[in-house]
C-alpha cells in the first residue's frame, strides 16, 4: 500500500511539472455523443475542463472527476463545459496528442491557456473538497 501510495505521489508530481504548450482551438472540439467523452454540456464559453482517465479507476481518480465536475457546475453552470475523457478509447487519441497528457489529469483550457490541476485534484478530492472547488474556481475565474 506504502508503495503505491509512493508511485501515485510521483507521478502526480510528475504531472504537476510537465504542462501542455499548445492548444488549437478548431480541433479542440469534442462531439457529445463522441466516445471519449461524458457528461458533457453545451458552454457558451469557451472554457473547458478536461478530465483525462482510464477505464479503472480508484477512489480517488473517482473523486477528482465528482469533486471537479460539481464545482463547474456549482460555479458556472453550463458557462464552462465539462468533458471526462476515458484515455482508454481509441477515439480519445487526439485529445490526449493534443494535450500532451499521460495518465489522469485534470486541465483547464481556454485557447492557447492551459492550467494543470492534477495535482491539487488528486491531493484534496477525497480529503480537502472544498478546497478542490476553491482551486477549480480560482484558476477558472479570471479566464471567464
Amino acid at each position: 500500500m506504502k508503495k503505491t501510495i509512493v508511485t501515485l505521489t510521483i507521478l502526480f508530481i510528475g504531472h504537476f511539472w510537465v504542462s501542455a504548450q499548445c492548444c488549437d482551438k478548431s480541433t479542440a472540439k469534442v462531439e457529445k455523443d463522441s466516445a471519449c467523452c461524458t457528461d458533457s454540456v453545451k458552454a457558451t464559453t469557451d472554457v473547458k475542463a478536461y478530465y483525462f482517465h482510464a477505464t479503472r479507476r480508484c477512489e480517488t481518480c473517482q473523486a477528482v472527476e465528482e469533486v471537479s465536475k460539481e464545482a463547474i457546475q456549482e460555479y458556472y453552470g453550463n458557462q464552462v463545459e465539462f468533458l471526462s475523457v476515458n484515455s482508454d478509447e481509441d477515439a480519445s487519441e487526439t485529445l490526449i496528442e493534443k494535450y500532451k497528457v499521460s495518465g489522469q489529469t485534470l486541465i483547464i483550457v481556454k485557447g492557447n491557456k492551459i492550467i494543470d490541476l492534477t495535482t491539487d485534484a488528486f491531493l484534496n478530492a477525497r480529503t480537502n473538497p472544498e478546497k478542490l472547488k476553491a482551486k477549480i474556481k480560482a484558476s477558472i475565474d479570471p479566464l471567464i
